[in-house]
């Protein structure tokens, strides 16, 4: 059983090793914590604001994935994501 298990069916933040922010409803995980998010969008944050992609259903390779956590969706809510400035995450270093 997969660490991840109890987050399936949650919507869930992930930052990836290369600074990227998905934000999605965890569908899936593996044995090698390989995730699928359903509607999924990433946050590109910036010193003008933060602009929202949409991916829809995305796959993300658990070797990619630095942290991933739970977001209280009601908290969630009461933000204006586009308003929020601040520089882009840099990559990790290995």
């Amino acid at each position: 059983m997969s660490l991840l298990q109890p987050y399936v069916n949650l919507k869930v933040l992930v930052v990836t090793v290369d600074g990227r922010v998905l934000v999605g409803n965890l569908k899936g995980t593996d044995q090698t914590a390989n995730i699928i998010l359903e509607k999924c969008h990433e946050r590109v944050f910036s010193m003008e604001g933060t602009e929202t992609v949409p991916l829809g259903l995305y796959m993300i390779r658990g070797d990619s994935i630095a942290t991933i956590g739970e977001i209280d969706a009601e908290k969630e809510e009461e933000l204006d994501i586009s308003e929020f400035k601040a520089e882009p995450l840099p990559p990790t270093k290995v």
